[in-house]
């Protein structure tokens, strides 16, 4: 029998969520935002869609409420410290872009910006789903575009050519995980 230790609930989204730290930008009436976001995943895949936890509290909300669109940036492990800094502290207050350093450039199709240096980056169109949004916080995303780093992801897969490309898994307290080795099996 396996050995097994017992979790709190309050915790048990750890056990699962170790999927990429995303930084998810937003843009409205001439503001710009950053915000870290560790609960982001995909949806479906055609139509291409996302969710991501976007707190009532933050100052992304209103801009992605406003504009009804974001981008989802994945950033490497190149990038944690700034990601961390990055979620930790309020657009509101300050700049975060200047502040930590976090170079952007236009995307295609959305107003919110691309970060520079990440590995990965969806433009999203709000779903309207008004209950889920204000009683979970939860947005669905239309993928309207989705780009990736050439040197990362090849041929439809992801591979990493050195650490720092790596893309990063938030646990807590600002630990993260580096996306790790490929592990192929034959049928």
């Amino acid at each position: 029998m396996s050995r097994r230790v017992s979790v709190p609930l309050r915790r048990a989204y750890k056990l699962i969520n170790h999927g990429p730290t995303t930084l998810i930008t937003s843009a409205a009436d001439g503001k710009q935002n950053v915000m870290a976001a560790a609960w982001v995943m995909g949806l479906d895949y055609d139509p291409a869609k996302v969710a991501a936890v976007i707190a009532a509290d933050t100052f992304t909300r209103p801009l992605i409420e406003k504009s009804g669109e974001f981008v989802v940036n994945v950033p490497t492990a190149a990038m944690a410290e700034a990601v961390y800094a990055a979620g930790t502290a309020s657009g509101e207050d300050e700049n975060k872009f200047e502040k930590y350093a976090l170079e952007t450039s236009p995307a295609s199709i959305v107003q919110a910006p691309f970060i520079e240096g990440c590995a990965a980056w969806l433009e999203c169109k709000v779903v309207p789903e008004p209950y889920m949004q204000e009683k979970y916080d939860l947005f669905v995303g239309d993928v309207v575009a989705a780009w990736a780093d050439p040197d990362s992801f090849v041929d439809g897969v992801w591979q990493f050519v050195s650490d720092d490309k790596r893309t990063i898994h938030h646990l807590s307290g600002g630990v993260f995980l580096a996306s790790g080795d490929r592990v192929k099996k034959e049928r």
